[in-house]
C-alpha cells in the first residue's frame, strides 16, 4: 500500500500522500495568485526583462516588438517585429500580448541563429491559435489578472539570435471593405506584443529511477523520477489494497516520467492543487512546438512549455495533465497526482472532469509516430479505467463556455476526444486526429473490453 501511494499518486509530501484517489472540487484548496509573467513599469506597460530569478534553472527574456511598416494605404497590413543578435541563449519562442480574450488575426514567423554553428534557420511559422487552450472562463485561474494572450510556443533548439515578424491578416481587412466599411479603421494587431525567449535550463541530476523510498533521516519520501509500469493484475490488486472499489475494466498502468524526472522547477508554479470530481473524458492535443526535437530533448521541451505557460502566459502551472513524446514516453504534466482528477488548462470550456494529453509536435501534415499513438491508448486505458470510463464510449460534459458551445450546455462527446471536438481549432492536427479511432480501440483492448 505504501509503495502504491508513493508511486501511483505521484505526490511526494506526506500530507499529500494521504489524500484520497479523487477529491471533490468543493474540497480543493483555493489557488494563490499567480506571479506576474513579467515586470511591470509604473505606466502598466511591459518592459523587457528576464523574468527568472538568478537561482532558478532556465530563464525567460521578454522583449517588446516594434512597428515595422506604416499603415497609410489599404492593403499594407500592420506589421511588428524584432531582430536581435545579442540575446541570452534560448531554445523555445512564443509571442504574447496584453488581453487573453483578443485573438491574433495574422501570422507569426521566426528564425533563429544556432548557437553551435552561428547559422540562421529559415523562417518558421508559429501557431497563433493558442486561445483555444487555457483555463475555463470565470475560473480563478482565468480571472487572476495575470493571464495573457499567447501563441503556441515553438521549439527552435539552442540559439542566441532571433528575428521575428508579426503581420496582421489581410483577409480580415478585405472582408471589411466587402462589407461596405472601407472607411472604418482597419483591424490592428493586439496591444502589448512581446517576444518570449525561453531557456528551459538544465535539469538537476536525477535520483535513482526506482519508485520513491523513505529516507531514514526524513519524514517524507524522496522524489521519484518515474512510476514503473504495472501489469493489469498488479494495478487491480493495488486499487483493492487501497480500499477502493475494484473497476471491472482498467488497463495496466504505463510507465510515467514524473515532474521530478523531467526537471520541473516547482518554485515556478502556484502552490496547492485544484481538483474536479472525476475524469469522464480525455482530450488529445498536439503542442504545436514543431517536430525538430530528439527524444532525449523531450524533458527540455517540456520544461520550456512549462515555463512559457506559467511565466509568459500567466497560468498557474503547465496546462496539460500529461505529455507524450515521439518515442512514446509518457510524462506527468500539471502537478497534483497522476491518478487524481487534477483540473487542467488544456481545452477551453471543458477542463472540468476531463484530462488533457498532449503529444509533443505538430501534426497538421506530419504523421504522429505509432509509438505516440500506442502511448495514448495505454495512458487512457489506465487513467479512464480508474474512473470507469470506456474508451470506445460516449459521455456528457457541461461546457464552461467557448466558441462551439454556450456555457452550461451539456455536450455529448467521445470519451477519448480531440481538442477540436470541444473547441473550433485545428488541434490536435489533422493527422493525429485521424488516429484517435485506432487509439480508442486499442485502449479498450488494454482494458479487456
Amino acid at each position: 500500500m505504501r509503495g502504491f501511494l508513493a508511486s501511483s499518486i505521484g505526490v511526494t509530501c506526506a500530507a499529500a500522500l494521504a489524500l484520497p484517489l479523487t477529491l471533490p472540487a468543493s474540497a480543493a484548496p483555493s489557488a494563490a495568485p499567480a506571479p506576474a509573467p513579467a515586470t511591470q513599469s509604473t505606466s502598466g506597460a511591459r518592459s523587457a526583462s528576464t523574468t527568472a530569478e538568478p537561482a532558478l534553472p532556465g530563464s525567460t527574456q521578454s522583449l517588446p516588438l516594434a512597428p515595422r511598416t506604416s499603415d497609410r494605404t489599404f492593403g499594407a497590413a500592420p506589421e511588428q517585429g524584432l531582430t536581435r543578435g545579442d540575446v541570452h541563449r534560448f531554445s523555445l519562442v512564443g509571442v504574447i500580448w496584453d488581453d487573453p480574450d483578443t485573438a491574433l488575426h495574422g501570422s507569426v514567423q521566426v528564425r533563429a541563429r544556432a548557437t553551435a554553428t552561428g547559422t540562421w534557420s529559415g523562417w518558421q511559422d508559429v501557431d497563433t491559435h493558442n486561445d483555444d487552450h487555457g483555463a475555463d472562463p470565470g475560473t480563478a485561474e482565468r480571472t487572476s489578472g495575470h493571464v495573457r494572450g499567447s501563441t503556441a510556443p515553438l521549439w527552435v533548439g539552442d540559439s542566441d539570435g532571433v528575428d521575428v515578424r508579426v503581420r496582421a491578416d489581410r483577409a480580415d481587412r478585405a472582408a471589411t471593405r466587402t462589407a461596405g466599411k472601407a472607411d472604418e479603421q482597419p483591424s490592428q494587431l493586439p496591444t502589448g506584443l512581446h517576444l518570449e525567449l525561453v531557456d528551459p535550463g538544465a535539469a538537476d541530476p536525477p535520483l535513482a529511477g526506482a519508485p520513491a523510498t523513505r529516507n531514514r533521516a526524513a519524514t517524507a519520501p524522496q522524489a521519484a523520477t518515474e512510476l514503473p509500469a504495472l501489469t493489469k493484475q498488479a494495478t487491480e490488486r493495488e486499487l483493492v489494497d487501497l480500499g477502493h472499489k475494484a473497476q471491472p475494466y482498467i488497463g495496466p498502468r504505463p510507465r510515467i516520467i514524473t515532474r521530478h524526472g523531467w526537471g520541473a522547477d516547482e518554485k515556478l508554479r502556484e502552490k496547492g492543487f485544484v481538483y474536479t470530481k472525476q475524469v469522464k473524458a480525455a482530450f488529445v492535443h498536439h503542442t504545436a512546438t514543431g517536430n525538430n526535437y530528439r527524444c532525449s530533448q523531450a524533458p527540455s521541451v517540456i520544461r520550456g512549455i512549462y515555463r512559457y505557460h506559467v511565466k509568459s502566459s500567466g497560468w498557474r502551472d503547465i496546462g496539460y495533465n500529461f505529455l507524450i513524446d515521439k518515442c512514446g514516453t509518457i510524462y506527468e504534466g500539471r502537478a497534483g497526482g497522476v491518478a487524481k482528477a487534477v483540473l487542467g488548462a488544456h481545452t477551453l470550456g471543458f477542463n472540468t472532469n476531463s484530462t488533457g494529453i498532449a503529444v509533443l509536435g505538430t501534426f497538421g501534415s506530419a504523421k504522429p509516430s505509432s509509438a505516440a499513438v500506442t502511448a495514448i491508448a495505454r495512458l487512457t486505458a489506465w487513467k479512464l479505467g480508474l474512473y470507469g470510463g470506456n474508451p470506445r464510449g460516449k459521455t456528457y460534459l457541461k461546457s464552461g463556455g467557448g466558441n462551439l458551445y454556450r456555457k452550461g450546455k451539456n455536450v455529448r462527446l467521445n470519451v477519448i476526444s480531440g481538442h477540436r471536438d470541444g473547441f473550433a481549432t485545428e488541434c490536435p492536427g489533422r493527422q493525429l486526429y485521424g488516429k484517435l479511432g485506432s487509439a480508442r480501440s486499442t485502449s479498450a483492448r488494454y482494458q479487456g473490453r
